[in-house]
């Protein structure tokens, strides 16, 4: 029932398109503008929604009548964009950057918990059994609480430079998971 292998493939996944060490910079300055973050409702939120999308994600693709292996085969396209987008520094994706709301929109809500990231809880659900994602799940709302509440200590310690390198090195780790789920699901 429970893989360390999947669990880490898992959680590796959606560490890269959560990208949450990535989003430091705007955490940043959302911080700034808000005056401060708060990791825990973020947090929750993010869980809610990834769960959420998880059990019924399918039944919403049913209700519109596309197949399970489609929405794949699109997700692994959009994590191939995603991937791109992290090695090239070029926005596919883009958020309304003066939103003024805090800690659900855009932190939980698109920045944690986007497009990227529901489109890969699916394709996810249909390489991997249901409680490995779970833990996978799991263990990256730990690591974005952590990241959320020690963003200012995280920004002194990895520098621009660092935070760069990181992005790059897993821009490159999901354009090999997109390539894999798309062969899977082809």
């Amino acid at each position: 029932m429970f893989s360390i292998k999947e669990i880490a493939s898992v959680t590796l996944t959606l560490f890269a398109v959560i990208d949450i060490i990535g989003s430091i910079p705007i955490i940043i300055n959302l911080r700034k503008r808000e005056g401060r973050i708060e990791s825990e409702k973020a947090t929750i939120i993010s869980g809610i929604l990834m769960i959420a999308f998880l059990f019924l994600g399918q039944s919403i693709l049913k209700l519109f009548g596309i197949d399970f292996e489609s929405f794949a085969m699109a997700g692994a396209i959009i994590i191939f964009l995603i991937g791109l987008e992290m090695i090239l520094g070029k926005d596919f994706f883009h958020t309304d950057p003066d939103t003024k709301s805090g800690s659900i929109v855009p932190l939980a809500f698109p920045l944690i918990v986007g497009a990227g990231t529901m489109t890969t809880l699916l394709s996810l659900r249909a390489a991997y059994s249901l409680p490995n994602v779970l833990v996978g799940i799991v263990i990256n709302l730990v690591f974005v609480y952590i990241v959320l509440k020690s963003s200012s200590w995280i920004e002194a310690k990895l520098g621009k430079g660092g935070a760069d390198v990181l992005r790059k090195v897993f821009g490159v780790i999901l354009l090999a998971i997109a390539i894999k789920l798309f062969k899977t699901n082809l």
